[in-house]
């Protein structure tokens, strides 16, 4: 009889402990993390094929994405597929890729985007595209070979799920994700 109760308040004591940790995972798995795994080559040299992240979903519920941010969305012309790309375009502006060379207009300025610091030299599409309020310019760091805003336009705000904060496998790669330091040259428009 001993034996039955102390089973049964060890049994009872590894519920309690698996519905308190159900009741603190399940949330942050689902609202606030979520794992992701890298598929492809689009985001080489910085990322990997099966690259394990994190992804922060709630920042953007308090604060619009920025400018070289990795992002991962549901792909809008199929959103049951998801994408990991860095922005490059925000709302109001917009991006014109020409010789090479990334170009973002806003108001009476315009800046050249120089990312030599993350991504090697690489062959862009020359592309134009205007960014309305909630739209933005995504890119992948692999630009030969990926599919992105060069490929199918503008990403609705609404098909993004959050920004990389941290690469958690392979462990000789864990590293925090950071937004690259863009050198902007802004020159007035004439």
């Amino acid at each position: 009889m001993k034996i039955i109760k102390e089973t049964l308040g060890f049994t009872w004591e590894v519920v309690k402990i698996a519905v308190i940790a159900a009741v603190i995972v399940i949330p942050i798995r689902y609202f606030i993390f979520q794992p992701f795994v890298v598929k492809g080559a689009s985001m080489q040299p910085n990322f990997f094929d099966k690259d394990y992240l994190i992804v922060d979903e709630i920042s953007y519920r308090f604060r619009p994405p920025e400018r070289g941010e990795v992002i991962i969305f549901n792909y809008p012309q199929n959103p049951s597929q998801r994408f990991i790309k860095r922005i490059i375009g925000l709302p109001g502006e917009t991006v014109e890729i020409s010789n090479g060379k990334i170009v973002i207009f806003k108001d009476d300025y315009y800046w050249i985007l120089d990312e030599t610091n993350y991504i090697p030299e690489s062959l862009l599409k020359d592309t134009e595209i205007f960014l309305n309020e909630g739209e933005y310019f995504v890119l992948g760091d692999n630009r030969e070979h990926s599919f992105d805003s060069e490929d199918w336009g503008a990403l609705p705000k609404d098909y993004i799920i959050g920004r990389v904060i941290l690469r958690a496998l392979p462990f000789d790669s864990l590293t925090k994700i950071e937004i690259p330091n863009y050198l902007l040259i802004k020159f007035v428009n004439p």
